[in-house]
């Protein structure tokens, strides 16, 4: 929708998965053609947009590379990087046409009914080749987001999994773990609650078999995350145990000021 919005696509050709989703498909007036097979979709691109779950991505890539043109590229939207980047690019740098993404964008829903043209306008995306991925590529994909209107980064895909374990897949978590915790305590408590329990905890209203491929494909910085993450709460907890008021304002001072940021 973006693409055929910023008219920075001659065609625009699609595969779904599931076949009810490609019979909608059709009927969308920014789609002129939708395909049966991946490798159909892809056979004349230039550019390849996968956006399945992060579980998926290198397999549906491996499918379609034999039908690649001989300069085309694919780019992805997953929300992990290191593993994904790492497989795809494992045939040798002079064979592959792939060049990760993550745009940081979007919502705890899902589908096609949640669409939204102007989705990635002034949000960040993050764009992440590997040591060796041509310069040229690099520039293309990075111009392929700006077009879209994100604010483009370019970050190693390791860089890129620090990152979001700390601003995206920790914050999941916590706000998952808070629901449940929350929905032990007897009486229905979510009731008596108001907009700061559903603003605090929105995320945990994503899709978890989508959330538990991204947790797995990122374990080892989600768990120093947390690990640094605990740190910070017994520290609270040991503020509240000796009295410290001082310390608590500063924790919410400081964490007032960096909300504020994100406004």
């Amino acid at each position: 929708m973006a693409c055929k919005k910023t008219r920075i696509a001659k065609r625009i050709h699609v595969w779904s998965r599931r076949a009810s989703s490609r019979a909608r498909l059709s009927d969308q007036p920014w789609c002129d053609e939708v395909f049966p097979e991946p490798q159909e979709a892809a056979a004349s691109a230039d550019l390849v947009v996968i956006c399945s779950p992060v579980d998926f991505i290198v397999q549906l890539y491996k499918e379609i590379k034999p039908a690649l043109k001989p300069h085309a590229l694919v780019t992805d939207v997953g929300s992990t990087k290191s593993v994904i980047c790492r497989q795809a690019n494992s045939g040798g740098a002079d064979q592959e046409h792939f060049i990760g993404a993550h745009p940081m964008a979007g919502s705890e829903k899902t589908g096609m009914d949640f669409a939204d043209e102007d989705l990635f306008l002034n949000n960040p995306c993050i764009v992440t080749p590997l040591e060796n991925s041509d310069d040229s590529a690099i520039h293309r994909v990075v111009q392929f987001w700006k077009s879209l209107g994100a604010v483009t980064f370019v970050r190693t895909p390791e860089d890129h999994d620090e990152i979001v374990a700390h601003i995206s897949h920790l914050p999941h978590l916590i706000a998952s773990s808070l629901c449940q915790f929350l929905d032990k305590k007897p009486g229905h408590w979510e009731q008596l609650s108001s907009s700061g329990l559903r603003d605090t905890t929105r995320v945990a209203a994503g899709d978890p078999t989508m959330w538990k491929a991204i947790i797995e494909t990122n374990q080892e910085e989600i768990k120093r995350a947390l690990s640094q993450y605990q740190d910070e709460l017994q520290r609270i907890h040991s503020a509240l145990t000796n009295g410290n008021m001082l310390e608590i304002i500063s924790i919410l001072e400081k964490g007032k000021q960096f909300r504020d940021r994100l406004s």
